[in-house]
């Protein structure tokens, strides 16, 4: 078996096959020789940023002795956080998960370390490391799972925002393993992980939890914006500060709230929601960051308002609705799909508006980038509604070329983010029109189908 040298020893013969004193190479690597002949006689630990001006030195990668490093360094001495702190911020820096895993592993054993572990991973989410951040979480997490601590739950909230994304069945299971931690968190960042947590149930379209947690934002919102009215009259007002307003967030849950009742077509509902957050004149803040909110919030009510009358069957906002999004291209998208689940249910004609927006719905098929207030996760979920409810409409019509192109759109966006409710549409509304369907076209929907079928396995 081949033994490797030690980091010493190979720093010695790379000086003498180049020659070197340790005088030149301390001058090359802007290390005073007396530090570096410590280390190569072994009279001197090594930190790791001597380390790396060692490896920077000898035309190695950064990370070519950090293996030896925990052999010689960490594991052969005692447990020292301040040599071991520097060392984990570089195995996060480098990607060196399997390094970061051993050294982690070792520190473990003594819980003194689960909050010098949970700072390391809050500067790795921090700063965009979220692979490296997800393990050190899950660690600490781990170590505190017995404790009701406040550390536990903001490692079990990062840990949520880190698993959310396309996949809906895994995003659903982010979300339920992160619900029972909510109320451990600060009152400040609960709202943000209630926000987080409703807008999760929101894209997933169950109702009754979204109308839960949005309801919690709200009530919560509400008690801290009183507080907060009363630390200002008091001139006293040292509180940790929300990411937004608290009069925002209170606005957000009626709107998330509407929602919920929209998605159980109960629209009468609905509107009281959209006038409550409509009306934002009991807010007193007159700050830039305040009014631009309340616009926003304005907005929002009246589109929801159209919206909302439209569904319900009144037809004459239709026209009003349209004038109002033209300007306002975020809002195309759930504006057309709001449109044509209207002209579907109630069976109306959209022809000229499908025409007047060609572009945008063009841009959509072709998946171009939506720029706007939405994310591109809620973005995908809406339009995929949308495609669903335009092959509806077009098939209908007996446009069954574009109808088709719009359902296989949509059965392959939800397959991508594994949506089988709306999966399970498609395939039904398929076979409903499979007599008009050509070749070319069963051919793409037989393919598609084994996509979801080898997901589903």
């Amino acid at each position: 078996m081949e033994i490797t040298p030690t980091i010493r020893a190979e720093v010695q013969t790379y000086l003498i096959r180049k020659s070197l004193t340790m005088t030149e190479f301390g001058h090359m690597i802007d290390l005073n020789v007396g530090t570096v002949s410590g280390i190569v006689t072994g009279n001197r630990s090594i930190s790791v940023h001597q380390l790396d001006r060692i490896t920077m030195g000898m035309n190695l990668p950064p990370d070519y002795f950090y293996e030896r490093y925990i052999d010689e360094c960490i594991e052969e001495e005692p447990l020292n956080w301040r040599r071991i702190s520097p060392f984990l911020y570089r195995c996060v820096e480098l990607g060196r998960l399997d390094c970061l895993r051993r050294v982690v592993g070792m520190l473990l054993d003594n819980p003194v370390y689960l909050p010098s572990l949970f700072e390391v991973a809050e500067d790795s989410y921090k700063k965009g490391y979220t692979e490296a951040a997800a393990f050190l979480y899950e660690n600490v997490a781990e170590g505190e799972k017995y404790q009701y601590s406040e550390r536990l739950a903001v490692c079990q909230y990062r840990l949520f925002t880190i698993r959310i994304g396309d996949d809906q069945e895994k995003n659903y299971d982010a979300a339920i393993q992160f619900e029972p931690y909510v109320e451990r968190l600060d009152e400040i960042d609960q709202l943000e992980a209630l926000k987080d947590l409703a807008n999760t149930y929101r894209s997933l379209r169950k109702w009754d939890k979204l109308e839960l947690f949005a309801k919690a934002l709200g009530d919560k919102a509400k008690i801290q914006y009183n507080l907060e009215q009363k630390r200002h009259h008091m001139n006293k007002d040292n509180s940790k500060k929300p990411k937004f307003p608290l009069f925002a967030y209170w606005a957000f849950s009626h709107l998330l709230r509407a929602e919920a009742c929209e998605g159980r077509k109960d629209y009468e509902q609905a509107l009281q929601h959209t006038y409550a957050y409509a009306d934002l004149s009991w807010v007193n803040a007159t700050d830039e960051t305040a009014l631009k909110w309340k616009r926003q919030y304005e907005d929002w009510a009246v589109v929801n308002t159209y919206a909302n009358k439209l569904l319900s069957g009144d037809k004459g906002v239709l026209l009003n609705y349209v004038n109002y999004i033209s300007s306002r291209k975020e809002e195309v998208l759930p504006a057309l799909d709001n449109m044509l689940e209207a002209a579907n249910r109630y069976h109306f004609d959209v022809d000229d508006i499908l025409i007047q927006f060609e572009g945008e719905i063009i841009s959509f098929l072709e998946r171009e980038k939506v720029e706007g207030l939405y994310t591109q996760r809620f973005i995908t979920e809406r339009y995929t509604d949308f495609s669903r409810e335009l092959a509806i409409y077009l098939l209908r019509k007996g446009k069954f070329s574009d109808g088709f192109t719009f359902l296989l759109s949509c059965l392959e966006r939800s397959a991508e983010v594994n949506n089988k409710i709306q999966a399970i549409r498609c395939m039904r509304l398929f076979t409903h029109f499979k007599e008009h369907a050509s070749f070319h076209t069963r051919t793409v929907y037989g393919n598609l189908i084994k996509v979801v079928n080898e997901d589903e396995e």
